[in-house]
């Protein structure tokens, strides 16, 4: 079961880079740009819309929403566009630093929805 998972991720990680190649790609249509910009925020972002902590909930964005996205993205960058990006990222997989900054500004993200949200709730 711990190989299947470790297959399953190896699989997202070149989902994910492959999406971020479509996006750099000029040929992508504008309405895949925003669906896959929102889709690589939303996977790289170190702040889940629901917190983990949270029993059964907390693992629902990490099983549904991203996974949704993802779907979402792939559907409308087109075909062989999306295969030039898979193949550019097994040549070229992208390595990803830690970065303090970014994580900075995401949380700075979230808080100003969040803020947003009760704003206009109350």
């Amino acid at each position: 079961m711990l190989d299947a998972l470790k297959a399953r991720a190896a699989r997202l990680k070149r989902e994910l880079t492959a999406l971020y190649y479509a996006y750099r790609d000029p040929r992508a249509p504008i309405a895949g740009k925003i669906v896959l910009i929102i889709t690589l925020g939303y996977a790289l972002s170190p702040i889940d819309l629901i917190p983990d902590f949270i029993p059964v909930l907390g693992y629902l964005d990490d099983l549904l929403i991203l996974p949704a996205l993802i779907a979402l993205s792939i559907r409308l960058i087109p075909p062989e566009l999306l295969e030039a990006a898979r193949e550019h990222a097994d040549r070229e997989p992208i390595k990803f630093k830690s970065n303090w900054v970014a994580a900075l500004a995401f949380a700075a993200i979230w808080i100003a929805v969040v803020v947003a949200v009760v704003r206009t709730i109350l």
